[in-house]
């Protein structure tokens, strides 16, 4: 057999093993069933666990940046994705309108969170001193992907964006949108994507009909991210035809640890729906001023960012983002009320914490552990209940030591606070 035939085989062999769909099932993260449909994730609690972790990260850095958050509805009337453009432009792979019984209105699954932005925004009256408002969601939208380009958690039909929209003046645009690149980068350094590239989206020149606005629009939104770019020294491609239709963007394609690109990261500028949308602010000079609108989406969706961290991983989560950080593993059920009560002092540390209690050998607890990945064990015995102490493992390492009580879990205390530093920008 030849060498490249032997490395053909090898890697698949090593793809199966980093399959985040292989790999999320066993962890007990989430299933498919084909009673709720295709494409349709279900999250099981360790895995809504590790969701919650994310959103948790990135509100945090929000919080501290300005934005606020919002929630928006599930569905939308199917005038509001023509105003903004969206049914023309999608409306062939959402999920087709339904309509009520009575009144025979048509409303559709969401299929974009920015037209309900939009609606938020347009609310209530704004003067330039209210400006930037930055409005964030985790939106949960919908598109009807065939069935032959769904992969697991990267393709799927429902999946949620952690989208944010940025209302502001002209003269605040460059600042807001440089904030954002910051925020992009520190997010990517934070979760172990050290190496990414920069795309910078603008118009197929060829296609202009595939978009929305006036030329003029096109024409500042486009010059303003290539002025951004070059000031804040950025090394970037330019792709033709790969802007969002109603606006240029600047994308970011992080590298995994097998070298595959992911793009994940997008901001982009928007000129049109806050016309579509007659959104203005009250200016110095009492007259109404358009704002400008930027899209940004660090994660891109939860869901594809959720793979990518399984397989760039290998399921050995990073203790913050771990589900279950500690398994308490009493030898037997003679040492369950001492695992109570260490169980009790690491939940006041707010560590996440259970105990296995099942009647099997303890060589089979701490296998079982290391198959779940939990990055933690304690275990427990007559010498360590005897003179209060208790012997940790560390998963993928063995053994790090017997500890006091008060030691071993200021040692597991210091490295979730040692994450928990890193969310302030």
């Amino acid at each position: 057999m030849s060498v490249d035939k032997l490395s053909s085989i090898s890697k698949k062999k090593e793809d199966t093993n980093i399959d985040h769909r292989k790999i999320g099932k066993k962890l007990k993260f989430f299933i498919f069933s084909d009673e709720v449909g295709t494409g349709l994730p279900l999250w099981l609690p360790r895995g809504t666990i590790f969701r919650k972790n994310l959103e948790e990260f990135l509100t945090n850095i929000q919080k501290e940046s300005g934005y606020e958050m919002i929630v928006t509805p599930h569905i939308g009337h199917k005038k509001l994705y023509i105003r903004s453009g969206h049914w023309n432009k999608y409306g062939k792979d959402s999920f087709q309108p339904i309509q009520t019984p009575r009144q025979k209105e048509e409303f559709l699954l969401k299929p974009m969170n920015c037209p309900h932005h939009c609606e938020v925004y347009r609310s209530q009256e704004w003067s330039y001193r209210d400006l930037p408002k930055r409005f964030a969601e985790f939106g949960t939208v919908y598109r009807y992907e065939k069935t032959g380009e769904l992969h697991g958690l990267t393709r799927v039909r429902c999946f949620t964006q952690d989208d944010a929209h940025i209302f502001c003046t002209y003269d605040q645009l460059l600042e807001e949108f440089k904030k954002v690149i910051s925020l992009v980068i520190y997010v990517f350094r934070r979760l172990g994507f050290l190496e990414y590239t920069v795309r910078i989206s603008l118009r197929d020149p060829k296609k202009t009909n595939n978009y929305i606005g006036s030329e003029t629009n096109w024409n500042k939104a486009e010059k303003i991210i290539l002025r951004i770019v070059k000031e804040e020294r950025i090394k970037a491609s330019i792709n033709y035809g790969e802007a969002a239709f109603y606006g240029p963007k600047l994308d970011f394609l992080i590298k995994d640890s097998l070298g595959r690109n992911w793009q994940l990261g997008t901001i982009q500028i928007d000129y049109n729906l806050p016309e579509r949308f007659n959104l203005y602010y009250k200016g110095k000079n009492n007259e109404k001023h358009r704002p400008v609108m930027i899209h940004r989406a660090p994660f891109g969706s939860l869901e594809r960012l959720i793979a990518i961290i399984i397989e760039h991983t290998k399921g050995n989560l990073p203790l913050w983002l771990a589900p279950n950080q500690v398994v308490i593993l009493p030898i037997s059920d003679k040492y369950i009320v001492y695992a109570k009560k260490i169980l009790n002092l690491m939940l006041n540390n707010d560590i996440r914490v259970f105990i296995d209690s099942r009647n099997e050998k303890i060589h089979k607890k701490i296998k079982d552990s290391e198959d779940s990945k939990i990055p933690y064990m304690v275990i427990l015995g007559e010498k360590e209940e005897r003179n209060e102490m208790i012997s940790l493992r560390r998963h993928g390492i063995g053994h790090i030591g017997v500890f006091t009580i008060s030691n071993g879990i200021q040692t597991i205390f210091k490295e979730k606070e040692t994450n928990k530093k890193f969310y302030t920008l």
